[in-house]
């Protein structure tokens, strides 16, 4: 009840629910491609390499979420030229672009003396967004939503079968960093809201929740969004009610929401999957 109220009295707690759900919705979609193309350890990666142009933004008195994009850009292109050109596997490529980065950044924070702006990026603070960060936010969720509609069936069928997506003419490795970029733009989102440290897990955590219920990847994706959206409402509840961090808090939620399925879900919970199998 408390609750409801703070929401009809305080913006910044309309602006953090709308983010935050914004957030959630959009992470569960670019989580399910990732989770389908078994590329976790890239989000990972892209969500670490964001901070040193995070660093450079503040230097530069700019939005950071336009250094941000073009180094979580450089560093998905990178991962892609080492792995591509040298005996090194993607793991590898990734474990080695994603630290230097992310040390990269630890450094120039450091020199920029920016230790609070630090710890919010690394962990995110949604109760605090500004109204511009709101903004870029809906636009972020509402062009990655409208691009995955529109290459839907490319994504569909690279993401299942790379190869019979080449012999149909589809440009799989184009397609892969087009999907990078968007990943991107997500994880850039996601910042304010959750921070660097907790966004892979909810690019990850919904996806796999919607993953355990159903094999079409359309009602996963809806699947998907709901449970980040549920998570987002939750985790911020929590985190408004009880000061708790606002980035932690959604993740737990989120973390909550898939332990209930992975135990109870009709065909592949633990509970209830055993007892199918039993009858």
């Amino acid at each position: 009840m408390l609750f409801l109220e703070g929401l009809m009295q305080y913006d910044f707690l309309q602006k953090a629910l709308l983010t935050s759900v914004i957030v959630g919705v959009v992470s569960g979609v670019i989580g399910s491609f990732i989770i389908l193309r078994g590329m976790s350890l890239m989000g990972d990666a892209i969500s670490h390499a964001v901070l040193p142009g995070v660093a450079i933004s503040y230097m530069l008195g700019i939005n950071f979420f336009l250094g941000a994009t073009a180094f979580g850009i450089v560093a998905a292109l990178g991962i892609g030229f080492v792995n591509q050109n040298s005996r090194i596997k993607n793991d590898t490529a990734i474990g080695i672009v994603f630290s230097s980065f992310f040390a990269l950044g630890i450094i120039m924070i450091s020199l920029a003396q920016s230790s609070t702006d630090l710890y919010h990026i690394l962990f995110g603070n949604v109760l605090a967004v500004r109204s511009s960060d709101m903004w870029m936010t809906i636009g972020v969720g509402a062009l990655v939503i409208l691009l995955v509609a529109l290459f839907y069936k490319e994504l569909l069928v690279s993401s299942f079968d790379p190869t019979m997506a080449q012999s149909y003419g589809l440009k799989v490795r184009m397609l892969h960093y087009f999907l990078m970029t968007l990943l991107t733009l997500v994880t850039v989102a996601s910042l304010q809201t959750v921070g660097i440290i907790l966004v892979v897990a909810m690019l990850i955590t919904p996806a796999a929740t919607a993953y355990l219920l159903t094999n079409r990847l359309s009602i996963m994706l809806f699947l998907a969004a709901v449970f980040g959206a549920v998570s987002a409402v939750i985790g911020l509840y929590f985190s408004y009610m009880y000061n708790l961090a606002s980035g932690a808090s959604i993740v737990l939620a989120a973390t909550g929401l898939f332990i209930i399925v992975f135990l109870f879900s009709p065909k592949q919970g633990l509970i209830f999957g055993r007892r199918s199998v039993k009858s």
